[in-house]
């Protein structure tokens, strides 16, 4: 119950921020060109408004409202969310929307989307400023990478050390690389020292997506951090520091040794089994092997160490005040360009189940509070409201926008009553995505 009240706080924070903002853009530029702003409110108040005022001397009432699904501002002269069709009916006043130029109402419906994505390009560049950038380097890493079962089946092997894609060098596992590795002919590993090719389907993309698992994740390798006095492996002569690389004469990793004594501990429910072990160590770079017997719970009493830096090879940048603003700009533009380019995938059968309501959007915190990732997800989620904000369909920015580059082109308005239709086709529409997406949440939920 806690991890879903703090994953839940945080994606209201993060939504109710991201709200204020891209509203504020639209706001800000209708003052800009003298047009009235009727109403700003933070989530959608059809019936009744929890909270609202307005200020002496002020044409713009603010409010909260209590279904949070997004917000709006309500603009004088405007065809919008509120379907204020009688106000269309009355002569056009200076100071509404329509009364304006065609480009001043261009800026007015764009400064949303503007806004969404300089606030992201300012959060990544403050990311970096506070706590700069950490990543593991892929071909660097020391016992390679597991993959789930459709990787292993056209042809990866746990223990693979990625190394390129159509012989572009991979540098960090981020989603720039699995899109490498789905878009490319030829995906080049270090398998046991022997350099080797995975070729790659052209479904390769869909094959992952209703796999719905991990395509691949880091082997730690299991280093001692700390030994109890009197146990088996203190007994035995192992030191923290020590990195234990075999088990019984077969490579292992972190989570192979620990689930390969488990493994022993249930097989042998109570009966009296052998509890010999032989391990096989590095330390200082000198590789040594010990054999000797574990408790009765087969433990040899021992911590593992769990600090990413010190068990793989990690990369860490730091960024002053002047550096993180073209490092953030440019990881804002490739979060985009990334984003923009796995939309395709969305209109395939498998994509389609993979889209994610609340649910999905507020599992992408973490369950403990962690300022680093919640900025890092905020400014993420302020890319794709951009994005999704600007696609040409009616009811979103990007319509309002398609018809007003019509207008400037064929020199004339769209009808007012075509405005409405198409408005009400656009938010039917959503309301059947938001619908869909929220019902993906419930079946994984519940499957």
């Amino acid at each position: 119950m806690d991890t879903f009240l703090i994953r839940a706080l945080q994606l209201i924070m993060s939504l109710s921020l991201l709200v204020i903002i891209h509203e504020g853009g639209h706001f800000l530029f209708a003052r800009l060109f003298k047009t009235r702003v009727e109403k700003f409110c933070l989530f959608f108040d059809p019936w009744f408004t929890l909270f609202k005022f307005k200020p002496k001397r002020s044409e713009t009432e603010y409010g909260i409202g209590w279904l949070p699904l997004g917000g709006y501002v309500k603009i004088a002269g405007m065809i919008d969310e509120s379907m204020d069709t009688e106000q269309m009916k009355q002569p056009v006043q200076p100071w509404e929307f329509r009364a304006k130029p065609a480009w001043q109402r261009l800026f007015i419906m764009i400064g949303g989307v503007l806004f969404n994505f300089l606030l992201a390009l300012f959060i990544y560049s403050m990311i970096l400023f506070a706590w700069g950038d950490e990543y593991i380097l892929v071909q660097k890493a020391p016992l390679g990478m597991d993959f789930n079962e459709t990787a292993k089946v056209i042809g990866f092997r746990d223990g693979d050390v990625l190394l390129s894609a159509d012989g572009v060098p991979f540098e960090r596992y981020d989603g720039d690389l699995l899109t490498s590795v789905v878009e490319a002919r030829q995906v080049t590993v270090l398998r046991d020292g022997v350099e080797a090719s995975v070729y790659i389907p052209e479904d390769m993309m869909d094959r992952l997506l209703a796999d719905s698992v991990r395509f691949a994740s880091f082997r730690y390798p299991y280093v001692i951090d700390s030994i109890m006095p009197g146990h088996p492996a203190d007994v035995a002569g192992l030191q923290p520091g020590d990195s234990i690389t075999q088990l019984d004469g077969r490579n292992i990793a972190f989570l192979d040794f620990v689930e390969e004594m488990q493994r022993r501990r249930n097989a042998a429910n109570g009966e009296e089994a052998s509890h010999l072990v032989t391990l096989t160590y590095v330390r200082n770079g000198v590789t040594d092997t010990l054999t000797f017997a574990t408790d009765s719970l087969y433990q040899i009493g021992v911590t593992a160490c769990m600090k990413t830096d010190r068990l793989m090879p990690v990369v860490h940048r730091q960024y002053n005040l002047f550096t993180c603003i073209p490092a953030g700009i440019s990881l804002g533009v490739n979060t985009l360009k990334g984003y923009v380019s796995q939309m395709k995938y969305l209109f395939s059968k498998e994509g389609a189940k993979q889209l994610g309501g609340f649910g999905a959007i507020g599992s992408i915190f973490p369950a403990t509070w962690d300022w680093h990732q919640f900025w890092y997800m905020t400014a993420f989620l302020s890319i794709i409201l951009a994005f999704m904000n600007i696609l040409p369909i009616p009811a979103l920015d990007g319509g309002h926008v398609l018809f007003l580059i019509y207008e400037i082109v064929a020199r004339r308005k769209p009808s007012d009553k075509f405005m409405e239709r198409a408005q009400m086709v656009g938010m039917a529409l959503l309301f059947i995505l938001l619908f869909w997406a929220n019902l993906n949440d419930i079946i994984r939920f519940l499957f």
